[in-house]
């Protein structure tokens, strides 16, 4: 057996050569310690529990959005939470779009309830949390913009619905998130962490849709920066996220267009490693696409960039 001396300068060289692949190392571990769950609709032709569970990993899919079934019928609801279960499927989320800051306080009302019961359905279900906006203050729009979504008097309207649902549910799992917009709170991270101090309930989390909150060019050719800000400050809340993408239509005015994931200028490699990175592995969603065939593609570019990437998606 052969014997070779170290000169200092060796031994310092290989050392530094040792950590420094031992560093690498860890931060691809860091990347794919926890696989990500990637979910959307599934188009499905039938309304049984095990067969709609099975299409979901026919698909790809390891998350999925509530199926379609009552609050009052705790049968169904129990056979949807046991097949998704056997089969490793999360359900992500239950949504419920309604506009919690109506001006008509009939309609207001009926709209928290309405959520309130989307966050007892998603309790019982087993599902992750239920979403909804904020708000607006818009007459014409449930969603619209409107110069007093970006006051105060918005912000503290928010807080007070957070807390009426939740304490009427007083949910033991789930929970109960506002999407982010880009012309209502919360619209930044820093919004968003101040409104989740505000709301002051366990309950409460953060749902995350980056594309949302692009609303001027700074964000939209920086968004790898917005990106790494939300999971920087919001991460630990995060619990579902959803997949999408924005073009910049050039004309006149500013003029972002939402597109299929891969499609537009979104860094999905920062996303996904990011998602990938947080120890509870929030599912990321895909939506507002109209044809399975849609779907199909954008599945298909999330897969492969997380692929390159070195993520797994449980597959």
């Amino acid at each position: 057996m052969k014997t070779h001396t170290l000169n200092r300068r060796q031994f310092l060289g290989q050392s530094l050569a040792a950590v420094v692949a031992a560093g690498m190392a860890n931060s691809a571990r860091a990347d794919t310690s926890h696989t990500l769950r990637l979910g959307g609709p599934s188009f499905a032709k039938t309304d049984d529990p095990e067969e709609l569970a099975l299409l979901h990993r026919k698909l790809g899919y390891r998350a999925a959005y509530c199926p379609k079934v009552s609050l009052n019928d705790p049968a169904r609801i129990k056979a949807l939470s046991d097949a998704f279960a056997k089969h490793d499927v999360v359900i992500a989320e239950v949504g419920r779009w309604v506009n919690l800051l109506d001006a008509d306080a009939e309609k207001r009302n009926k709209n928290i309830q309405t959520v309130s019961d989307g966050l007892a359905l998603a309790d019982e279900i087993g599902a992750l949390g239920c979403v909804d906006i904020a708000g607006s203050f818009s007459a014409t729009s449930w969603f619209g913009p409107h110069p007093d979504n970006l006051t105060p008097r918005f912000f503290d309207a928010a807080v007070e619905n957070a807390r009426k649902i939740i304490d009427a549910v007083k949910p033991k799992r789930a929970k109960f998130s506002y999407e982010v917009m880009g012309w209502a709170m919360p619209d930044s991270p820093d919004c968003y962490v101040r409104m989740i101090k505000a709301v002051d309930r366990k309950a409460f989390a953060a749902h995350l849709d980056p594309c949302n909150m692009v609303n001027s060019p700074e964000k939209f050719y920086r968004n790898t920066d917005l990106l790494n800000e939300c999971f920087d400050k919001l991460g630990r809340w995060i619990v579902s996220c959803h997949a999408k993408d924005l073009t910049w239509d050039v004309e006149m005015n500013v003029h972002f267009r939402e597109v299929a994931p891969g499609k537009g200028s979104l860094d999905y490699a920062t996303y996904l490693k990011r998602i990938a990175r947080l120890p509870h592995t929030p599912p990321l969603m895909l939506e507002h696409l109209s044809k399975p065939e849609e779907y199909d593609a954008a599945r298909q570019y999330i897969l492969e960039t997380g692929h390159k990437a070195g993520l797994g998606f449980g597959d």
